[in-house]
């Protein structure tokens, strides 16, 4: 099931609101809302593509950083799997860059 049909997705933020809307206007302009199998087939290769080329860059010159999780985040639109990768990335990064408290803070 599609992020944009799913009954009990809720929108904790402005930029997956955004995607979300983005992604709707354009399934209905190209009329993938009425066609999945197709919106899945687009999505998949559109997705694979970008993660592929992302996972190029980590041994050329580019910025995989952002283009591996853009690929993620358009494969995540159609699979769960994906969703999941970028929970447990986002969740990662929280941990990681968690401000820590000095010691003139603890006090």
């Amino acid at each position: 099931m599609s992020v944009e049909t799913h009954p009990h997705h809720r929108h904790h933020h402005p930029i997956t609101a955004r995607k979300v809307a983005w992604q709707r206007r354009l399934n209905e302009k190209f009329g993938l809302d009425r066609m999945p199998r197709l919106r899945k087939l687009i999505y998949s290769v559109f997705g694979v593509t970008v993660l592929l080329i992302g996972i190029a860059m980590i041994v050329l010159p580019g910025p995989a950083v952002i283009v591996i999780p853009l690929g993620l985040a358009i494969l995540a639109s159609e699979y769960a799997w994906a969703r999941r990768i970028i929970r447990r990335g986002r969740v990662f990064v929280g941990r990681r860059y968690k401000p820590r408290k000095t010691a003139t803070q603890a006090s």
